[in-house]
């Protein structure tokens, strides 16, 4: 599985933005799907995440009520609709894959980052 994540910029405090991670790759369908940032100096953070048939997402409290998880199937594609935008949610944002049977919990498909920057 091969994963491209795309829709970062700049937005002003307040605005919004939707991520895409668009898939390649046989049965993407059978992939859950999660969305990660990381901030200049900070670790890496779970943001969100969507299980392959897309019943189940949850939700890092920081972005819980701002953000939300969606999949297209069709079009092999995860959203990450970002709404009311903080300064602090100001990062590289990655999208990452794992098989839904995966024994392990690490996802262990990464797209590229797509920055998101927020100002104040």
């Amino acid at each position: 599985v091969q994963l491209q994540a795309s829709g970062g910029g700049l937005v002003q405090a307040g605005g919004y933005l939707r991520l895409s991670c668009a898939a390649s790759g046989r049965d993407f369908q059978r992939y859950d799907v999660g969305w990660f940032r990381q901030a200049p100096g900070r670790e890496r953070e779970f943001v969100s995440a969507i299980t392959f048939r897309g019943r189940t997402t949850s939700y890092a409290d920081s972005v819980k009520d701002r953000f939300t998880i969606s999949r297209d199937t069709v079009k092999y594609t995860v959203y990450l609709q970002m709404n009311g935008l903080k300064p602090e949610d100001t990062a590289v944002y990655y999208c990452a894959a794992k098989y839904y049977a995966a024994t392990s919990r690490e996802y262990n498909y990464w797209g590229q980052g797509t920055l998101v920057t927020v100002s104040s």
